[in-house]
């Protein structure tokens, strides 16, 4: 899911991708079904990017775009079933890189990771026919960002100078709205959400700006608002659980024409007593800022599950 909306973002309009969501009564082995679109054919690009590869439904996806003449290309576990199916479809499998200790785990699809072994390598491949900006020096520069994110906000980094750690410590016990302005932030905001949920256990809300203000002006004017229970300050802090009240959290990359709705948002949220976060990456071709935002709200979110004891 994430790896096609980054695909998306960066591709742009000009080779458009298409996610395959799947069918199925639930998220098990053999439960699970993908189906190719009635117009895919030769001149299109089959891309399958799994953490697990044993899921017998890819396997099928697999041979039924062999039929229709598509391209397949896997990243996926090197010891796993869909190697056999893309090799036997005439597909390129690409081995996914794992840490010696991920060998014998399940990878959780939001584990950090997990999103850039399978981003990397589909990230070479299409760079190299052209259709998206991916050189070997963009790649090599978003390495080294994600090393300077590292260097930032790794556990040995004090909060105070720590941007993960400090967001992580403001979303306790808080339902994070996540308001994302820019093409990157876009999918850095969609999947800081998800991870959120799946590493932490915290539900997260998430939209565009400027379409967020008038989405989520009524959830900020409701109960979830911080000045919405007066009563709140005289509670029985050892009895009475904390309420749960909206956090604002802005992820920001270069806004589309310069214009800037980070004013409007500001106001809204603070006119509703509503606290607000800002995530800004430093200057950088797209894939830099991209990276730069994904790696600090992962961070921010593994910290918040080892807080929450998820």
């Amino acid at each position: 899911t994430h790896a096609a909306d980054l695909l998306g973002t960066l591709a742009g309009a000009g080779s458009p991708v298409t996610r395959l969501a799947p069918t199925g009564v639930a998220p098990a082995a053999g439960a699970l079904r993908w189906e190719l679109p009635g117009w895919a054919g030769s001149v299109d690009l089959l891309l399958i990017a799994t953490p697990d590869g044993a899921e017998p439904g890819l396997s099928l996806l697999a041979e039924q775009a062999y039929r229709r003449g598509c391209t397949v290309v896997a990243v996926a576990p090197a010891r796993s079933p869909l190697n056999d199916s893309v090799s036997a479809s005439r597909g390129l499998f690409i081995p996914m890189a794992t840490a010696p200790y991920d060998h014998d785990e399940p990878l959780a699809g939001a584990a950090p990771g997990v999103l850039w072994a399978l981003l990397t390598p589909l990230l070479a491949l299409l760079g190299r026919t052209g259709l998206l900006e991916a050189s070997p020096e963009a790649i090599d520069k978003v390495a080294d960002r994600l090393d300077r994110v590292a260097e930032r906000c790794g556990p040995a980094i004090v909060t105070y100078s720590n941007p993960a750690k400090t967001l992580a410590a403001e979303l306790a016990d808080s339902l994070p709205v996540v308001w994302t302005e820019g093409n990157s932030a876009g999918p850095a905001g969609r999947r800081f959400a998800a991870a959120l949920a799946e590493l932490s256990g915290t539900p997260a809300v998430v939209a565009d700006l400027p379409e967020a203000l008038a989405a989520h002006s009524a959830l900020l004017a409701g109960q979830l608002a911080a000045g919405a229970d007066p009563d709140d300050f005289f509670r029985d802090r050892v009895e009475e659980p904390a309420a749960l009240h909206a956090r604002v959290v802005l992820l920001r990359d270069r806004p589309t024409g310069g214009l800037t709705a980070a004013p409007n948002a500001r106001e809204l949220a603070l006119g509703h007593d509503t606290p607000i976060s800002e995530l800004e990456p430093e200057e950088g071709g797209e894939l830099e800022t991209l990276a730069e935002l994904i790696a600090i709200t992962d961070f921010a979110a593994v910290y918040l599950a080892l807080a929450s004891g998820a």
